[in-house]
């Protein structure tokens, strides 16, 4: 058995990654992450690697950081390919943010070329695009899908306009939808909206409204996420100083079970607790990647990266990621080996939120015990525990983490 490397190692400076994650290269889902830090405002909410213009400077562009991105995707080739393994073609592309849109068509034609360039690109590729709906126009999504990108998600939010105003967003409350609309109109078979619920002065009304809208477009993907206040955001001080409420965890499961309601009637199905389809070609294939154990090479500032349970991340400021990639340095800050009970554990965490759920030979002793007892509680699926698989129930997906937590423990 290989030599576990310590957690939280530092990373090598030319990228070289132990033999043994290697083992196994191309068998698994292979994808590429690409993370743009730009954006023209920060919304009170996000606490992603982002930066706007005026905090950057001078120090970084979009030129600068396109060039360390060729020069990181070109180190990646080169690290694949050690110990005679062959460079996997990347069978999704996923180019988030960020506002990627920022970037505009051409740049990001740009960078799905390099992409191809070093890694290559599978037969039938998904190649996502996020984008901004105040930065995409009818000639950004031709362009786009000229290059290459078979599929957009699109930042909506809210319908509601106050409800954007808290959450400190930019765009108007119907520009979202005329996007999306466009997306389509310009070939896009795969178009996703993305809702955040819970936001404090929401209604079930305004949410009810923002589904309507959604659901008005012909969009076959939907993704909703409850609102989180992340430390350090400008939301978490007006919390702090009692400005805005806190969410409620009642109001967000009632919001949650109107917004899974609402999407089934229509056929669109769960596949991932926070994620709803109109079938299964219409799924996010980049982001079962992640849930369902796949290699991807994360690249751009601040960007993860997993290849055969290595894992490790790059640093944060553009400035520093041009400037270790210019000298011919790898921009990785560290690096950490997963030891097979980590990967075990990580395994019930993400294919637990899935549809297909986790079989039952992923748990051990005490995990087995426990997913029957969650049985009893009416956490996970009767029938299909009879069938070795660990599937939620309606109920289970509310109370997910708890869930895993009973798994693990």
């Amino acid at each position: 058995m290989p030599a576990q490397l310590p957690t939280g190692e530092p990373a090598p400076a030319d990228g070289t990654l132990p033999p043994e994650a290697l083992t196994g290269l191309g068998s698994r889902p292979f994808g590429v992450y690409v993370h743009v830090p730009f954006c023209a405002t920060r919304c009170g909410y996000c606490d992603f690697n982002t930066y706007t213009a005026d905090e950057l400077g001078s120090s970084a562009s979009f030129g600068s950081w396109l060039d360390g991105l060729r020069a990181e995707l070109e180190l990646g080739a080169r690290v694949l390919s050690a110990e005679g393994a062959l460079v996997p073609a990347a069978q999704t592309v996923f180019v988030g943010g960020g506002t990627p849109s920022l970037l505009g068509a051409q740049r990001l034609g740009e960078v799905l070329d390099a992409i191809r360039d070093t890694f290559g690109l599978a037969d039938a590729a998904e190649i996502t695009t996020e984008s901004n709906p105040e930065s995409t126009s009818p000639e950004f999504f031709d362009t786009i899908r000229s290059a290459g990108y078979t599929r957009v998600s699109l930042g909506m939010q809210s319908a509601a306009e106050h409800v954007l105003r808290i959450l400190e967003r930019r765009h108007t409350p119907g520009r979202a939808v005329a996007a999306a609309r466009e997306a389509r109109a310009a070939g896009f078979e795969h178009v996703n909206l993305d809702l955040i619920y819970g936001t404090p002065g929401e209604t079930d009304d305004d949410l009810r409204r923002s589904l309507e809208a959604v659901l008005g477009t012909g969009v076959d993907h939907v993704s909703a996420y409850a609102l989180i206040v992340e430390d350090g955001t400008a939301m978490a001080r007006k919390v702090r100083r009692g400005e805005l409420p806190m969410p409620d965890d009642d109001v967000l499961a009632d919001r949650y079970e109107l917004i899974d309601r609402t999407l089934a009637e229509v056929g669109l199905r769960w596949y991932e607790v926070s994620n709803w389809a109109s079938d299964g070609a219409a799924a996010c294939r980049h982001n079962l990647g992640y849930w369902q154990g796949g290699d991807w090479w994360g690249a751009g500032p601040g960007a993860h990266s997993h290849v055969g349970g290595v894992r490790w991340w790059n640093v944060k400021h553009p400035a520093r990621y041009a400037a270790l990639l210019a000298r011919g340095d790898s921009p990785a800050a560290g690096r950490e080996r997963l030891s097979a009970e980590d990967q075990r554990i990580e395994r019930i965490m993400l294919e637990l939120r899935v549809a297909e759920g986790l079989p039952v030979t992923a748990l051990d002793e005490s995990g087995t015990l426990a997913a029957k007892q969650a049985v009893a509680d009416g956490l996970l699926d009767r029938e299909a525990l009879t069938r070795g698989r660990c599937v939620l129930t309606d109920r289970g997906r509310l109370l997910a983490d708890g869930v895993v937590q009973r798994l693990i423990a």
